[in-house]
């Protein structure tokens, strides 16, 4: 028996059936969510559909959150080209939702922003999602609450997403974390 406990030792072990059932089970689980969530996302979208597309959004929504951009950051931010940023940025400042703002110091520099008007837009998106999420999480078992607090906050931990700082429900209004060194572009 000393003989099987030591050639085991040396042997990498392979994981269990159970361990692999139990990935494939949280994969499952994580993909399920990730659906629903992603249907919340769609329905507090369509709320104004007829005024901005998904990509514009994204664009309002990363003004929003960082601030002031100029177009190059701003299409960094985005995985976009500068040119399609570009014309996302012209179609939103059509529509009123965001602006052009000249550097007085470099007349050659401008700074893109949100509008009041788009920032009150990804507000609305915002607080329809968050509400529409808060009543599904109501129907959850106080006890469930908890474990869903601890298992999302190790899953997005296991990701490498920072966790939200305390200071309550406004700490990050839109649910993305400050780009902090980026957000200095103005």
């Amino acid at each position: 028996m000393v003989a099987h406990e030591q050639s085991s030792e040396k042997r990498p072990s392979a994981p269990s059936a159970t361990g692999r059932d139990d990935v494939d089970a949280v994969t499952r689980a994580v993909l399920t969510a990730s659906r629903l969530l992603v249907a919340v996302s769609a329905r507090s979208l369509a709320a104004v559909e007829d005024r901005v597309t998904l990509p514009q959004f994204r664009l309002l929504v990363v003004l929003a959150t960082h601030g002031d951009a100029k177009l190059v950051s701003l299409a960094e931010r985005l995985g976009v080209n500068p040119s399609t940023a570009m014309r996302m940025v012209d179609r939103l400042i059509l529509a009123g939702l965001a602006e052009r703002q000249v550097n007085p110091a470099n007349r050659r520099e401008t700074a893109l922003r949100v509008t009041p008007e788009g920032l009150q837009l990804v507000e609305d998106v915002t607080t329809g999602r968050r509400r529409e999420i808060a009543s599904i999480v109501e129907r959850l078992a106080p006890e469930q609450r908890s474990a869903l607090v601890e298992a999302l906050t190790a899953f997005t931990a296991a990701g490498g997403e920072p966790a939200v700082p305390g200071g309550g429900a406004d700490a990050y209004p839109l649910g993305w974390l400050p780009d902090l060194p980026a957000a200095q572009d103005g």
